[in-house]
Order: C-alpha cells, then sequence, then structure tokens
C-alpha cells in the first residue's frame, strides 16, 4: 500500500511539473493586430512588397504563441471578414491586386501559425478559396495568388 502511494505522488508530481510548463501565461496580441477588417484590408494593398501595420508589425506577427482564445477570436474574425472580401473581388478579376492581397495574407498567417492558429488556417484557406456552387477557381486566379502566397510566407 506504502508503494502504490508513492508511485501515485510521484506521478502526480511529474503531472503538475508539466502542467506547469505546459500553463504558460498568454503572449499578448500586438494593439496594431486588433483592429478592424477594412485595416487588413488597408495594409494590404502594399502587397507583394512589405506589408505592415503604421507601427511596423506585420501579419505573422499578429499571431503569437500561447495567444488568448479571445484575441485569437478577434484577430481571426477580422482576417477572415478581410479574405471574404478579397475573395470576392479576386473571384470577379482573377489576375487582379486582389487575388495577390489574398494570396499574402494567406501566406503570411501561414507563415506565422503554430498549433494553436490551425484552425484559423483553415478557416481563412476556406474564405480565401471560396467559389459558389463550390466549382475551381481559374488558373489565372492560382497564378496571381501563389504571387501574394510565396510574398506573405517569405514577408508576411
Amino acid at each position: 500500500m506504502a508503494r502504490k502511494l508513492i508511485v501515485l505522488a510521484a506521478a502526480g508530481a511529474v503531472a503538475a511539473t508539466l502542467a506547469a510548463g505546459c500553463g504558460s501565461e498568454p503572449e499578448e496580441t500586438p494593439t496594431a493586430c486588433q483592429t478592424g477588417s477594412t485595416d487588413y484590408i488597408r495594409i494590404l494593398a502594399r502587397a507583394p512588397e512589405g506589408v505592415a501595420f503604421d507601427d511596423g508589425t506585420t501579419i505573422s506577427e499578429c499571431l503569437v504563441p500561447e495567444q488568448s482564445g479571445g484575441e485569437l477570436a478577434t484577430v481571426g474574425e477580422e482576417m477572415v471578414a478581410a479574405a471574404t472580401v478579397l475573395n470576392a473581388q479576386a473571384r470577379d478579376a482573377p489576375t487582379s491586386l486582389a487575388a495577390v492581397q489574398l494570396g499574402y495574407l494567406v501566406g503570411a498567417v501561414e507563415n506565422g501559425s503554430e498549433g494553436i492558429h490551425a484552425d484559423l488556417v483553415r478557416r481563412l484557406n476556406s474564405a480565401a478559396r471560396f467559389t459558389p456552387g463550390g466549382g475551381l477557381l481559374p488558373a489565372e486566379f492560382e497564378r496571381t495568388f501563389g504571387q501574394g502566397y510565396s510574398a506573405g510566407l517569405e514577408t508576411g
């Protein structure tokens, strides 16, 4: 019985140590990122060149490790809203700047994402590649989107 208690106590100590390491404080999302979708669209007008908010914060820096759920939801909602607007514009003009901007946004988010951001990456990709009726986007869109995507991965 005593041996069983020692094993249980040791297991509890290990679990507590692991939990303490995993439960670190959430990092704060940069203030510039906590803005509306129109601000994301505004800064994406610079794509595929260096896209950043007025304070120099890049889109990838909006996704921080251990980000709080509330801040991630707020930032993610605005990013998806921006992607939805850009997707509609890019479907109307597949070789337009909107397709480049959309690709840049997706690439930048993937550049800054970690495990906790996986759902946002999926939602953003869905909004970026939406087509009414579920059809495929034209090859022109894919090429133009890809230019922005590459730049977003690199500098986003």
